[in-house]
């Protein structure tokens, strides 16, 4: 239980089912305890809140140390070799359904449930995730990782519902955050300056910032800084280089510290057909037949129909239909067969 509205309404629907159902409340990051970012104590105060109107007992659990162990330290490991991770594909993985999973087990519960939107379904033996019904608010993208033994101990409760119905129940039950904003972005750096956190743990060392002919159009503040597709953030809006169209972010050069960039949304150095995967990992346990899917580069895109190539071991090979746009190593590949999740891996290269 978060302090959230999605994780509350769980709680309680798990209740009306007829689960004994215990809170239990995780604290992943401690570095910003008396930040004005850092919003857990209320989150916390949110929770007890809400386990009082259900019904359930609730207890808080450090998980901060295994959390900047498993997920932050690969965080700045990623950023500093001038990719894009995506750290909550990897706390899914390593804290909620790994720590988190095995605290529960311990302290004698037969399943975890979460407020995720996705869905479990057990079909010839084996556990599939689904899509949510709610497909605005699928969260199964950041479940890709998710293994047979962990989707068999877990329980979904929202897959089946829409958002508005979430917060309709918050309502009617009198909850305390049924109007509470959804989180975004990075849970450890909440709503602060992005460039201001990573400048307190990476080195920004500017560098050149060019065009693909080799023209030199600015200089840039850190290759970490910088993710492609990037428009806003630059420092070359008011530039009356080249057509005069908007610049993005195209490539990063580590070997000469250089970042390219490229003005009009559609320039080729922003479209890819075919993305090299690596770090694979398949819900099922082995990889799909190698044939026609569909696929996502990043989270808020439709899904995008591709033939998987190319299996190796961890790694394998998707051809788009389509050139995608700015896909972006560090971030996830993620495989889908109509409504089921495959699985997926970390992009490495995007021709």
């Amino acid at each position: 239980m978060s302090g959230g509205v999605d994780s509350s309404v769980a709680a309680w629907l798990l209740k009306q089912q007829g689960y004994e159902v215990v809170g239990l409340f995780m604290k992943n990051w401690e570095d910003d305890d008396d930040n004005e970012y850092c919003s857990a104590r209320q989150d916390w105060l949110d929770a007890v809140s809400v386990a009082d109107v259900v019904g359930v007992d609730i207890e808080a659990v450090n998980f901060a140390a295994e959390y900047k162990d498993r997920v932050f330290t690969e965080f700045l490991r990623e950023y500093a070799a001038g990719r894009t991770p995506n750290p909550d594909v990897l706390c899914n993985a390593e804290i909620k359904f790994k720590a988190f999973l095995d605290h529960a087990l311990s302290l004698g519960a037969e399943q975890i449930a979460t407020g995720h939107y996705a869905r479990v379904r057990q079909h010839e033996g084996q556990f599939q995730l689904l899509k949510a019904v709610d497909g605005s608010k699928d969260q199964s993208y950041f479940l890709h990782r998710l293994n047979q033994a962990q989707l068999s101990k877990t329980l979904f409760p929202l897959g089946e519902l829409h958002k508005t119905e979430v917060r309709k129940i918050a309502q009617q039950l009198g909850l305390s955050n049924a109007a509470k904003k959804d989180s975004t972005g990075i849970c450890f750096i909440g709503e602060r300056p992005f460039r201001e956190f990573l400048n307190r743990y990476l080195p920004n060392t500017t560098g050149p910032m060019k065009t693909p002919e080799g023209k030199e159009v600015g200089q840039h503040v850190g290759l970490a800084f910088y993710t492609l597709g990037q428009r806003k953030g630059i420092g070359l809006g008011g530039s009356k280089t080249g057509s005069g169209e908007p610049w993005f972010v195209a490539r990063k050069e580590m070997a000469s510290n250089t970042l390219y960039v490229v003005q009009g949304h559609d320039h080729p150095w922003l479209l890819s057909q075919q993305v090299q995967v690596q770090d694979s990992s398949w819900v099922a346990g082995y990889a799909p037949p190698t044939q026609t899917f569909a696929a996502k580069t990043r989270y808020r895109q439709a899904d995008a129909p591709c033939t998987l190539n190319a299996v190796d071991g961890a790694t394998f090979q998707l051809d788009f239909a389509q050139a995608q746009w700015a896909v972006t190593p560090g971030q996830s590949a993620v495989l889908y067969d109509g409504e089921i999740c495959l699985g997926g891996g970390i992009i490495a290269i995007a021709e």
